[in-house]
């Protein structure tokens, strides 16, 4: 049994040298912004106070923040790990619990925070397919521009100890694996987590913990855009704008979403996403592999894998298993040390 159960990721925290860039990425990228306090903010039209801060300073990952139901849960949190129920000082106001995870990440659990009322949905135009006709006597015509941002939908984390990890985000929040993902038979890597909203349909993934080579540190956040037409536009614009692409356009496997990964100006990878998978408490756990983790539907194949040299799906879970089951001697051996 969790201490709390999560509702959903609702920020994730950077900090940068030069706020004015920042805000032209966010802005090409699709957020709304705003400064309070010296800090940069953008959120999207769901209505939520903000979904990504950044403070002025060296170019870093900060932290993350997950929400909660109510303060009765921020109060059962603070009590079991020893923390304060603080007043947010962020916009929305609200109540906080700061904690750390495992490998330092500053974890914040927010909960009381004043929502606006929700933008209108962006309608999408009607999907002509072979087998369903819903748009009779009227044509496409698209606004260019950015993508319209939503919410944000998920943060991917790498983790120096995957099962530490899970188990301290499982305890604390209540996340349910949806696919847990093997290097090889019985080595696991990481997983998919959705929050735990009863038979309340949730996201596939709202956190992803890997152990992946190369140690901990952030991977991306990914926002949730309008549809299909508005993450094209989205691409369109910031190719037009010199931004970085990072990989994408394509439909994932393990989630389905279809994505679109942007690196920001201090190369932190931020997604757009659409049509991704909703699951309920009673939908389970399944395992899953390198290969299905990686690999594509349709589209542009992870780049580290595209060309005619790159290594097959099995020989990159061979090579992680490899760097899991070394790290584990280790600290096995650092254990036995002390």
């Amino acid at each position: 049994m969790s201490i709390t159960r999560v509702e959903d990721i609702g920020h994730v925290r950077f900090a940068a040298p030069d706020l004015a860039e920042m805000r032209r990425f966010l802005e090409e990228f699709g957020l709304s912004c705003f400064e309070r306090d010296g800090r940069l903010y953008g959120r999207g039209s769901d209505g939520a106070p903000f979904a990504h801060v950044t403070e002025r300073g060296e170019a870093a990952f900060l932290g993350l923040g997950l929400r909660l139901a109510d303060r009765e849960s921020l109060e059962r949190l603070a009590d079991s790990e020893g923390a304060r129920v603080e007043p947010f000082d962020a916009p929305g106001g609200g109540w906080v619990v700061r904690l750390r995870d495992p490998d330092g990440n500053a974890v914040e659990a927010v909960a009381g925070q004043a929502w606006d009322e929700a933008g209108a949905h962006v309608p999408e135009s009607g999907f002509n397919s072979a087998a369903l006709r819903r748009r009779l006597r009227s044509a496409v015509r698209l606004a260019q521009g950015p993508s319209r941002v939503r919410r944000l939908g998920h943060a991917v984390l790498n983790v120096a100890d995957f099962r530490r990890s899970e188990r301290w985000y499982k305890e604390r929040f209540g996340f349910i694996t949806s696919d847990e993902i093997e290097a090889a038979p019985g080595v696991a890597l990481g997983a998919f987590m959705r929050c735990d909203r009863g038979d309340q349909p949730t996201d596939h993934h709202t956190l992803f913990l890997a152990q992946l080579p190369g140690g901990p540190g952030f991977n991306h956040a990914a926002f949730e855009v309008a549809g299909l037409d508005d993450l094209m536009l989205g691409h369109a614009h910031l190719k037009a704008r010199g931004r970085n692409a990072a990989w994408g356009v394509g439909r994932h496997k393990l989630g389905s979403q279809i994505f679109d990964y942007w690196k920001d100006p201090w190369g932190h990878e931020l997604e757009h996403w659409t049509d991704g998978d909703l699951f309920t408490a009673e939908d389970g756990s399944n395992k899953a592999t390198v290969r299905d983790m990686l690999d594509v539907q349709w589209g542009s194949p992870f780049p580290a894998l595209a060309g005619k040299r790159a290594p097959s799906f099995e020989n990159v879970g061979r090579l992680m298993a490899f760097n899991i089951r070394l790290r584990q001697l280790f600290r096995r051996g650092r254990k036995e040390v002390a």
